[in-house]
């Protein structure tokens, strides 16, 4: 293992996977759709515990995820905030896991990356030493703005991000609008895609 990545994941790499969506799209749990006879999450979070050394997964339903689930992962339940009952979005999600997190960066990951490859991630982590203090995150970026659910957060935005929350705010591109972020340079746009549909789940089984 590269010494600074073996640095940044026992010191100063967390990662948190967002499980709380109602794959509305798809017409069941994404999170439990098997590829390979692997259930996403799982794959997901095994790509996530090669890569920090910490793993949090945030959910509103952690009962149904807990026995598919690496040992090592800590899971946190998403509570609703305001006295809401519905899902508040990733958002919400994000600051919660957040809260959790001891290390100076966090990697953010949705549970629907089934073509995430931890090799492109460790890459990823060796560049984290050099992403400029004011920025909070380092994230990849398509024509419609960040990609927020697949990249690295320091620690240290969660005030700002807790701010943005209390005042209403549910959108991760308005948020990131308003601060500092690096771009990361994507080569294979693939490795972010999201498994939304029955189709996008076909499409992998026929790979």
């Amino acid at each position: 293992m590269h010494p600074k990545l073996f640095t940044y994941r026992k010191l100063n790499l967390s990662a948190i996977v967002l499980a709380g969506g109602q794959s509305s799209r798809m017409g069941r749990d994404k999170a439990l759709i098997s590829i390979q006879g692997v259930p996403l999450i799982r794959q997901v979070c095994e790509v996530a515990g090669n890569c920090a050394a910490k793993v949090y997964v945030v959910t509103s339903w952690p009962e149904r995820y807990q026995d598919i689930l690496p040992s090592s992962c800590q899971l946190i339940r998403e509570v609703p905030i305001y006295g809401d009952m519905k899902p508040q979005g990733p958002l919400v999600g994000f600051a919660q896991g957040l809260a959790q997190v001891q290390t100076d960066w966090v990697l953010l990951l949705a549970c629907d990356l089934p073509q995430l490859r931890v090799e492109v991630l460790q890459n990823w982590i060796v560049g984290l030493e050099n992403v400029p203090e004011k920025d909070i995150a380092l994230l990849p970026r398509h024509p419609k703005g960040w990609e927020p659910l697949c990249g690295f957060y320091r620690r240290q935005c969660l005030p700002l991000l807790t701010e943005f929350i209390n005042q209403g705010g549910r959108s991760f591109q308005s948020w990131l609008a308003q601060h500092p972020v690096q771009e990361l340079p994507l080569s294979d746009t693939q490795l972010l895609f999201n498994c939304n549909t029955p189709a996008d789940v076909a499409a992998l089984t026929q790979e």
